[in-house]
C-alpha cells in the first residue's frame, strides 16, 4: 500500500521521481520539475499524465516539430520511436507510466 500526495511532492532536483510502482516491466513514477527534459526517444511507448502545473510538449512526427500545451489532468500518449521533449511553465508534476529502465 501507497499513497502519494501528488501536488506536495517536491524533487531534489529537475526531473527527480518517486517510484510509485513496478509491475509487470511497467515503471509509474511520479517528477517534479521546473526545467525542460531533452529531447528523446523512448524504447517503448510513454504515458504522460500533467498533476499539476502547465507543461509545453514538443514532439516531431514526420520532419515536422509540434507543439501543445498541457495542463492538469491532459494526457500525452508517446508511441514507440516518437521524439519529444516536455518543456514546463514555472513548476509541473507529471506522472510517467512507460517500460523499466526508459530513458
Amino acid at each position: 500500500m501507497k499513497a502519494v500526495k501528488g501536488r506536495e511532492f517536491v524533487a531534489d532536483r529537475a526531473w527527480g521521481a518517486c517510484d510509485i510502482a513496478s509491475m509487470n516491466g511497467i515503471s509509474i513514477r511520479l517528477h517534479w520539475t521546473n526545467q525542460p527534459y531533452k529531447w528523446h526517444i523512448n524504447d517503448g511507448e510513454e504515458v504522460f499524465v500533467v498533476l499539476d502545473g502547465e507543461v509545453e510538449m514538443r514532439y516531431r512526427e514526420n520532419g515536422q516539430e509540434f507543439s501543445l500545451v498541457l495542463t492538469a489532468g491532459d494526457i500525452f500518449y508517446a508511441s514507440a520511436g516518437t521524439e519529444h521533449v516536455a518543456h514546463p511553465v514555472g513548476e509541473a508534476r507529471i506522472l510517467v507510466v512507460e517500460k523499466e529502465g526508459s530513458v
